[in-house]
């Protein structure tokens, strides 16, 4: 063999050694994973249950690091400048690998080629939530309020970006109605003031919602998926309620930085795969509202490269602008 074909021999078996290397090793040392949202939201709760049985799996500890702000942008953006070598991951969603890189003008990744998308791990019904005192007991009244009042009709979210902001757009956009965007930083403040009629209407998940609406504190109006959830099946949904064609179901998933290599992405996949498929895991989520999903690395990419032209039009269409 001539000297550059054994070199480039050299380099592959090298560089195959080093990928199996990685396989087995890791992870060497605790693993960040990083919750770009506050504590106490559906993505912080899925985040540490995921984390504990990861830790267990892989034998050295998962770190939950919530590092909220600008939709998710701020947490995002410190995976993607991470080191490659998959102990600092991200839990994602929608917001943050398909809809901001429409919202943000300024947006400090880029969310297809700064990441190695891992796995899904869950999608969440949102629940259309107003004051008691907003006179509206469904879809079709909410939006006879807002167009009788354009502009005075305010809805929270809990983030620029996030799915109960682009929630609200999607609703504003397709029901043709003026209703005012209202971040707050996280989901939890803003039902704070959804209950102190401080605004008057939110998309938020069932799990931290819906316990208000039994205090007799808030009114649930609807549904945001094509189908009723089994865990409120009385509630209608947004489609048949006044606004045909709404869909809305959020997703989330976890993510490397770009350029992790390939075994050790795929290690990540076989154990998230295995912890979210466990029967407990998923019968407890299920009772919060939250459906358990996994997917190949592949699948996840074909979601996210689906969904950005989508969102960049639903965008495009409600106006909707940060900063």
């Amino acid at each position: 063999m001539n000297r550059p074909r054994l070199l480039v021999a050299l380099l592959a078996a090298s560089t195959a050694l080093s990928a199996a290397a990685a396989t087995t090793e890791y992870p060497m040392r605790p693993v960040r994973l990083v919750v770009p949202f506050a504590a106490g939201g559906p993505m912080d709760i899925m985040s540490r249950a995921l984390g504990e049985r990861l830790t267990t799996r892989l034998g050295q500890q998962i770190v939950v690091d919530n590092r909220g702000g600008a939709g998710g942008s701020i947490g995002a953006e410190i995976v993607a400048r991470s080191a490659p070598d998959g102990h600092t991951l991200l839990t994602g969603h929608i917001g943050t690998h398909a809809i901001n890189v429409s919202l943000y003008p300024k947006l400090g990744y880029d969310p297809v080629k700064d990441f190695a998308p891992i796995s899904l791990i869950a999608t969440l019904p949102l629940g259309l939530f107003v004051n008691v005192s907003v006179p509206a007991n469904s879809v079709s009244e909410l939006i006879a309020l807002a167009k009788a009042k354009p502009g005075q009709i305010n809805f929270a979210s809990a983030g620029s970006g996030g799915p109960t902001h682009m929630a609200g757009e999607m609703l504003k956009a397709m029901a043709a109605v003026d209703i005012v965007h209202v971040p707050y930083k996280g989901n939890a403040a803003g039902l704070t003031d959804l209950v102190a009629g401080r605004v008057q209407m939110m998309f938020s998940n069932l799990l931290t919602a819906m316990p208000h609406v039994k205090a007799g504190k808030l009114r649930a109006v609807a549904i945001s998926t094509a189908q009723r959830s089994p865990q409120a099946p009385d509630l209608p949904t947004i489609a048949e309620s006044g606004v045909p064609g709404y869909d809305f179901t959020p997703w989330y998933g976890i993510f490397a930085p770009g350029g992790t290599p390939r075994p050790v992405v795929m290690k990540l996949n076989r154990e998230i795969d295995t912890i979210l498929n466990a029967p407990d895991l998923k019968e407890r989520f299920r009772t919060q509202g939250i459906d358990l999903v996994t997917s190949t690395p592949e699948a996840f990419s074909a979601l996210i490269r689906k969904d950005i032209p989508k969102w960049r039009e639903i965008v495009k269409k409600s106006g909707a602008r940060v900063g």
